[in-house]
């Protein structure tokens, strides 16, 4: 039987559908690549597909005899969120509810979803616990909470059973080279600091330099995309041997102030990076840090690339090698 990744052309998307196909695993990429790069695609079977189009994803299922389902699909910029909240209810919300309903159709009873730190809002606890209130500040979050709220309905009512992940900055690329992280545009800070040292771009802005911590930059926590993808793994696994639903964060309980990623991406590289101090930008909080001890107790999982100088390195290898991302 078959595991269903949507998104799978995507970042995190990608990496999850390769660490999948290593575990032998028999993997089907769907993907309307939107935001996904076909060349991510390292095998299986691939589908063009919008999660929106529900007679599209119907052949899928009617094709494949699909076991679980892990759901990457979604957008995900902050700021575009706020501007854009029905795009983002539509295909955040739209989209996996669409899903769910041909899974409920097709007998398919196990979902994987990727969730978000981003539905906390402002976290009440550092680090944050799963049990910790959820006010997102955002449409991001809210439409991630709402899918969370739904596949809590979903499994009372269709005995679709679900783990949800929430976690904080995917950061880093496959340890081989083959693929990494390639965004349009790019808004997470690791790359955009290697586009300043590699002259892509002049300049890294700090955005506030007064916040409440070590250095006065905010404090976030950095998580390697081949650690999370091994959380979905898990998180299958977990729903094959005990069929129950749970929701779990993931990182890695540390965190570092963007001084210290600017300083170590400085490290790594060998290279300048320009830096210039701007005003704070708003919603930003000043610590997210998330407690992944549920996550190690219960499933066993343990970041292997958890410093972050390796985090760094792995990125910048992609970074060099694909200069121009999957355009190369």
């Amino acid at each position: 039987m078959a595991i269903l990744v949507a998104g799978g052309a995507g970042y995190i998307g990608s990496h999850t559908a390769l660490e999948l196909l290593e575990k032998k695993e028999d993997v089907i990429y769907l993907d309307n690549l939107t935001k996904g790069h076909k060349d991510a695609v390292m095998g299986g079977k691939f589908y063009q597909v919008d999660l929106l189009d529900t007679e599209a994803l119907r052949k899928v299922f009617r094709e494949n005899e699909i076991e679980a389902v892990i759901d990457f699909a979604a957008f995900s910029l902050v700021g575009e969120s706020v501007n854009e909240p029905i795009k983002y209810y539509q295909n955040n919300v739209g989209a996996t509810i669409n899903l769910l309903k041909v899974m409920q159709e097709a007998g398919t009873k196990k979902i994987v979803f990727s969730s978000t730190a981003a539905t906390y809002g402002e976290p009440e606890n550092v680090p944050i616990l799963e049990s910790d209130r959820t006010e997102p500040t955002n449409p991001y979050g809210e439409t991630k909470l709402a899918v969370e709220k739904a596949l809590k309905w979903a499994d009372r009512a269709y005995g679709i059973k679900y783990v949800s992940l929430r976690y904080f900055n995917a950061a880093g690329a496959h340890i081989s080279g083959k693929i990494g992280e390639d965004h349009t545009p790019e808004t997470h800070l690791i790359p955009l600091i290697l586009d300043a040292a590699l002259g892509k771009r002049e300049s890294i802005s700090i955005f506030g330099t007064d916040y409440p911590t070590q250095d006065g930059t905010c404090v976030r926590d950095y998580i390697h995309v081949t650690d999370l993808a091994n959380a979905h793994i898990l998180a299958v696994e977990k729903l094959r041997r005990d069929h129950t639903s749970a929701v779990y964060n993931l990182g890695n309980g540390k965190g570092f102030s963007v001084r210290e990623v600017i300083h170590v991406t400085k490290e790594v590289t060998g290279l300048p990076i320009k830096v210039i101090e701007a005003e704070r930008r708003a919603g930003d909080p000043a610590v997210l840090i998330a407690s992944s001890d549920k996550i190690k107790k219960e499933l066993g999982w343990n970041p292997r690339f958890a410093d972050l100088s390796t985090i760094v390195e792995t990125a910048f290898r992609w970074h060099q090698s694909h200069p121009n991302g999957y355009e190369n």
